[in-house]
């Protein structure tokens, strides 16, 4: 409140009067929201992208948030004498993990988000891909990267095999928040543990979003200099992945936000998280934050 208070009220309409453009153009059109890192933990960053979210909403925009939550599986797993394993970004999750998950994400998490949601004055509802048949998946089957050949067994981590969106478009329509955890269900009634960066990315692709929004711990897609990559093509990013300069974690987010730019996605940004209300500067001024993903 200080900071708004030390500016001028001519400087505060005019903001108010740069910011209208963008909230005639993006009113009506759906958001996802890939919450995650730095922004999920510190206090003063969650009670900013939990104003963020409602103020998207109060001016006639639809944002749906993915969540994860790495940090929090992993202090679960350890109080348990578990320690995660990750193989090319995909956590190991066996049955034992997957439990943890889902109360974890499905539990812990969510209801955290959606409370921070609430107390910012907004209407969120958490949802898991069990709920209204959402997110339907199967075995994700994991090529080894270095030898094709082979396949890894990562456990009950998912591929999405469908998604029907009716449940979010009905809460949309009655001024909801969705806040979705990357859960889904097997042919079988089994759980499976999606990475939530997948999940953001294909929600986005289903729900025809104006913009894919993936927070980070970092500025954006940095080069082997560390300098921020404002830009990025599907052939520059194939010669990232190749001299890896993208690894790990980073590998399932950029695919991702490729394959939504790919499928209509009008914009797809990887954000800084750390940066306060980063997500709305993005939205509502010509302030550009973190890496734009071209679909070519």
């Amino acid at each position: 409140m200080t900071e708004t208070a030390a500016v001028s009220p001519r400087d505060q309409a005019q903001i108010l009067a740069q910011a209208m453009p963008y909230i005639r153009k993006f009113h009506g059109k759906t958001l996802v929201i890939k919450y995650g890192g730095n922004a999920m933990t510190d206090p003063a960053l969650q009670q900013a992208f939990a104003e963020d979210v409602v103020l998207l909403k109060l001016v006639g925009m639809n944002p749906v948030v993915v969540h994860g939550g790495g940090p929090q599986i992993e202090n679960a797993l350890s109080r348990l004498g578990k320690k995660g394993e990750f193989v090319q970004g995909m956590r190991v999750t066996d049955a034992e993990t997957m439990e943890v998950v889902e109360w974890v994400l499905g539990g812990e998490v969510q209801q955290d988000i959606v409370g921070m949601i609430n107390r910012a004055g907004g209407k969120a509802v958490g949802l898991t891909g069990r709920d209204g048949a959402m997110i339907r998946a199967q075995k994700l089957r994991l090529i080894d990267a270095q030898d094709p050949s082979k396949e890894l067994d990562v456990g009950q981590v998912g591929d999405i095999v469908s998604i029907d969106p009716s449940i979010l478009k009905a809460l949309q329509d009655d001024a909801f928040i969705p806040v979705v955890s990357p859960i889904g269900f097997g042919e079988n009634n089994e759980s499976y543990n999606i990475n939530a960066d997948v999940v953001a990315a294909k929600l986005a692709t289903v729900l025809q979003a104006e913009k894919l929004l993936m927070l980070t711990n970092i500025r954006g897609v940095l080069d082997k200099e560390g300098q921020l990559l404002t830009e990025l093509t599907p052939n520059r990013i194939d010669e990232l992945c190749a001299d890896g300069t993208i690894s790990g974690g980073m590998i399932p987010k950029i695919a991702g936000a490729l394959d939504a730019a790919k499928s209509g996605v009008n914009a797809v940004h990887i954000i800084d998280g750390r940066v306060p209300h980063a997500m709305l500067l993005e939205v509502l001024s010509e302030q550009a934050f973190g890496t734009m993903i071209k679909s070519r």
